[in-house]
């Protein structure tokens, strides 16, 4: 299954297919008891999917035999086992995919010319994704976090290996001299690899970016590349050659900080904005801005979900299956800020107190 939702990723998922393009999008739950249900659920959307390909008659028997035929490897694909919030599987003619995502999802099969994307953008946004450098002299290991975990990402040169004559890393802690280690050309040539790799892995996966390893790891992997500099640093040794939980556990306390730092900044941007008459709040007035292209900064509570019916000139409230209710109207409008570069914060639960779950600052 899916995770990493690059731009050059976002955009083939966007490209327009030979109709029909079958989106299934299912909500999945993580844990006991609730999960038991997911296998029936998700057998049940595939088979609406099938359903609603045998009715259009914009499809021809060939092309719903082989997009029908997608559907059963995507469907084969999933491992619940592992399942987050909610699945999407993409099929179209000779072509599947299964994406697994942090955020759940409403019931929804969609057949267009092009995959439905705004679920995966919101999610992907809402995980919050970072990478995470370990160095040691040996060994620079990649980590790929989110919300809850990190694990290791074969990714570009990563993990990039040194072999290293007479190099022992416990004898070198034993005596002492570690700190040496880093102070010979061969780790500075290592380190500046390390750099290299890291700029391009960058270049076509923009995220934060965290680094740890010994103080002298750090200093000198600033003095070789550009990396560093815009990276938060993590004194952790170690962790190049540990586990994932070792490594989460060694960034969670940081990203913790981080986090609070950044819902403070949100905080007072909409406070400000309120002071400018630059503030919107609400799915409604944010709807109307972000189709406009006027929000710079939208904040949404992490869990909040609201399903709408769009009268023409406002939307109401709907209930789930009402006739034209869109039920991920605030995945609309994460996706619809993005897409005219807005910043997009994801917050607490009851960070945004009265301004129902949702706001924004206008760009005017």
């Amino acid at each position: 299954m899916e995770h990493d939702l690059s731009p050059a990723t976002l955009a083939e998922l966007r490209r327009p297919r030979p109709y029909p393009a079958v989106s299934v999008l299912t909500p999945t739950h993580r844990r006991e008891p609730l999960n038991a249900q997911d296998p029936v659920r998700l057998r049940n959307m595939v088979a609406e999917a099938k359903k609603q390909l045998e009715a259009d008659p914009a499809v021809t028997r060939d092309r719903r035999s082989e997009v029908a035929l997608q559907l059963d490897r995507a469907l084969a694909e999933v491992d619940l086992a592992h399942a987050e919030d909610g699945l999407a599987i993409f099929a179209a003619p000779g072509e599947h995919q299964v994406w697994s995502l942090a955020r759940s999802v409403p019931e929804r099969v969609v057949l267009s010319d092009t995959f439905l994307t705004r679920n995966l953008v919101s999610a992907h946004t809402a995980e919050r994704p970072f990478w995470a450098l370990s160095l040691s002299p040996d060994r620079a290991t990649l980590w790929s976090g989110g919300v809850d975990r990190v694990t290791e990402e074969h990714l570009g040169a990563f993990p990039l290996v040194r072999s290293m004559e007479n190099f022992d890393p416990e004898r070198l802690e034993q005596v002492g001299d570690q700190p040496s280690s880093y102070r010979d050309e061969g780790t500075r040539r290592f380190l500046r690899e390390t750099d290299t790799a890291m700029r391009a892995v960058l270049r076509e996966h923009p995220r934060p970016l965290y680094v740890t390893g010994e103080p002298a790891a750090l200093s000198l992997l600033g003095e070789v590349g550009g990396v560093a500099r815009e990276a938060v640093h993590v004194q952790h040794g170690g962790l190049a050659h540990g586990t994932p939980d070792a490594v989460w556990q060694a960034l969670r306390p940081v990203l913790e900080s981080e986090a609070r730092k950044s819902t403070e900044e949100v905080v007072r941007a909409l406070e400000t904005a309120r002071g400018r008459k630059e503030f919107a709040g609400g799915v409604d007035e944010l709807w109307q801005n972000a189709r406009d292209g006027r929000v710079r900064l939208l904040a949404v509570e992490e869990n909040f979900r609201m399903t709408v019916r769009d009268t023409g000139e406002h939307l109401v409230l709907a209930g789930t299956g009402d006739l034209d209710a869109r039920e991920d109207i605030v995945d609309e409008i994460v996706e619809q800020c993005l897409e005219t570069g807005a910043e997009v914060r994801f917050v607490p639960d009851g960070t945004l107190g009265n301004t129902d779950r949702i706001a924004g600052v206008l760009r005017y």
